[in-house]
C-alpha cells in the first residue's frame, strides 16, 4: 500500500515514513515494557502490573482508601474490570471493600495492612525493573522530553466533561 498525504482531496492523511517509523517503534517499546513489568511483578509478587498500580494508588490515598469509581478513573480501566481486579485482590487479602459512608450506592476499596506489606516488599524490585528498562537507558534531557511528550499526548486523549466517551466513565 502506498502511503500518501491526501488531505487536500479529503482523503486520509497517511503517516509519513518518519511518522510510521516512530509509531512502530513506540508500539514495539511499549509492548515490550508492559510485558517486562508484568513478568517481573508476576515472578516477584504474584500479581500483574495493573494490580500493582491499584495497590500503589490505594497506598497513596488518604487513609489508604478510594471510591471504586475514582480508582477506575485513575487506573483508566472500566468499572467491571476494576471490580474483577479488586475481587482478586480481596481474595489475596490485600484489599477489602467497604460501603461509602457519604453515598450508600458507592463502595470504597481499602488497602489492607497485608496489601501494604506486599506492596512494600515488591516495590524495590518493581522500581529496579522500571529504572533498568527505561530511565537507565535515557539521558536526563531525553527523560525530560519524554515527560513533556507524554503529558501533551495524555491531555489530548483525555477530554474534560461528563459527556466524554471514556471506558472508565461508563
Amino acid at each position: 500500500m502506498e502511503y500518501m498525504t491526501t488531505a487536500s482531496t479529503g482523503g486520509p492523511r497517511w503517516l509519513t515514513d518518519e511518522e510510521r517509523r516512530v509509531w512502530r517503534a513506540y508500539l514495539h517499546a511499549t509492548t515490550l515494557l508492559e510485558d517486562h513489568l508484568d513478568r517481573q511483578l508476576q515472578r516477584d509478587a504474584g500479581m500483574p502490573h495493573i494490580y500493582y498500580g491499584l495497590l500503589v494508588q490505594l497506598a497513596q490515598a488518604p487513609r489508604r482508601r478510594l471510591r471504586m469509581t475514582e480508582l477506575a478513573r485513575n487506573a483508566k480501566i472500566t468499572r467491571s474490570r476494576l471490580s474483577h481486579a479488586v475481587a482478586r485482590l480481596e481474595k489475596s487479602g490485600w484489599v477489602r471493600r467497604e460501603d461509602c459512608p457519604s453515598d450508600k450506592r458507592g463502595q470504597n476499596a481499602v488497602l489492607t495492612q497485608e496489601g501494604y506489606e506486599m506492596l512494600r516488599r515488591s516495590a524495590p524490585g518493581h522500581v529496579s525493573a522500571v529504572r533498568q528498562a527505561m530511565f537507565d537507558r535515557l539521558t536526563p534531557e531525553q527523560v525530560h522530553t519524554l515527560g513533556e511528550i507524554m503529558q501533551v499526548m495524555a491531555a489530548g486523549l483525555q477530554p474534560e466533561g461528563t459527556d466524554a466517551d471514556l471506558p472508565w466513565l461508563r
